[in-house]
C-alpha cells in the first residue's frame, strides 16, 4: 500500500530493465500454490501427527518464493522434522523432501490445467507501457512451473529472458533470498542490477532484490503486509502495478 500521490511515484520508464517474479507480481497463482501447499501439507501433518497444524502463515514464512524442495525443508525444519533429501526424480509417494515437492506439484499442475490463469490487469497494464517505452524486461521466479503457468496466461512470448525453477537447479543458482536468480536475469538482459528495477510480492524475492543492489526494489502487496515487505528491501509498496502506470499512459 502507498499512500503517495501519483507524481512521486518512480517511473519505471527510466529504468535499463524491469525483473518480474512471477506468481502474485504477473499472475494470480500464488493463490493456487498456497491452495495446492495447504492441501499437501494438512494431508501430510495428520497423517505424520505433526504440531501445530498447518496454518497460512507458513506460506508466507516458509514457502513463498522459494524453490520447492528448499520451501519443503524450511517448513519441516518448522517442526523440528528433518527427512532425507532425496532425488528430484524422486516419485510424489516418496517421504523425502524432493517427493514431498513432487506430490505439491502434482496437485498445482492438476489445479492450473483445471482452471487456467489470466495476468492480473494492471500487471499487463505496466507491461506494455514498458513495451512502449522500449524497456526490456525478465521474469525471475523461484518455480519450476513458470514456463506452464506463462503459457496458460499468454504472456509468455513478452518476456525475452526467464530464469526459473529449471534454470536455477540446472546452474545451481540458490533460492531466494539469496540475490543469485535475479543477478543472473540482470546478466541475461546485459544490464546493471543498480540501474534496473526489481519487482516481487513475497519476503524473500524482496530481500533477494535488496541483496542483488537493484535500484529500485518494488514490493507487492497480495497479502505479505507492507510493512514487511518494506523492512525486507522494498523501497515502496504498492497494492496494485497499475499504480505504476503514468497517467497518461493509462
Amino acid at each position: 500500500m502507498t499512500s503517495l500521490p501519483d507524481a512521486t511515484l518512480p517511473d519505471l520508464t527510466r529504468y535499463d530493465a524491469v525483473l518480474f517474479d512471477l506468481d502474485g507480481v504477473l499472475t494470480p497463482t500464488a493463490d493456487l500454490h498456497m491452495h495446492a501447499w495447504r492441501t499437501m501439507f494438512e494431508q501430510l501433518f495428520a497423517q505424520w501427527e505433526i504440531e501445530p497444524p498447518y496454518a497460512d502463515q507458513d506460506y508466507f514464512d516458509h514457502l513463498d518464493g522459494k524453490k520447492r524442495y528448499d520451501g519443503v525443508a524450511a517448513l519441516l525444519r518448522s517442526r523440528d522434522v528433518e527427512i532425507p533429501w532425496g532425488d528430484p526424480a524422486d516419485d510424489p509417494s516418496v517421504d523425502t523432501v524432493c517427493g514431498i515437492g513432487n506430490r505439491k506439484n502434482t496437485v498445482f499442475s492438476a489445479v492450473l490445467e483445471a482452471e487456467g490463469i489470466a495476468a492480473y490487469p494492471g500487471s499487463l497494464a505496466l507491461l506494455d507501457a514498458l513495451d512502449a517505452a522500449g524497456v526490456p524486461v525478465a521474469v525471475v521466479s523461484s518455480s519450476k512451473n513458470a514456463g506452464d503457468v506463462l503459457d496458460a496466461a499468454g504472456i509468455r512470448g513478452r518476456f525475452p529472458v526467464i530464469v526459473d525453477g529449471l534454470l536455477a537447479e540446472r546452474d545451481h543458482l540458490p533460492s531466494k533470498p539469496a540475490p543469485d536468480v535475479f543477478l543472473a536475469g540482470a546478466r541475461l538482459l546485459g544490464v546493471s542490477p543498480a540501474r534496473s528495477a526489481a519487482v516481487e510480492d513475497a519476503l524473500s524475492g524482496v530481500a533477494s532484490a535488496a541483496a542483488g543492489g537493484f535500484g529500485l526494489v518494488v514490493g507487492v502487496d497480495r497479502g505479505a503486509g507492507a510493512a514487511t515487505l518494506a523492512a525486507a528491501g522494498a523501497h515502496i509498496v504498492v497494492d496494485d502495478l497499475a499504480e505504476l502506470v503514468g497517467p497518461a499512459s493509462r
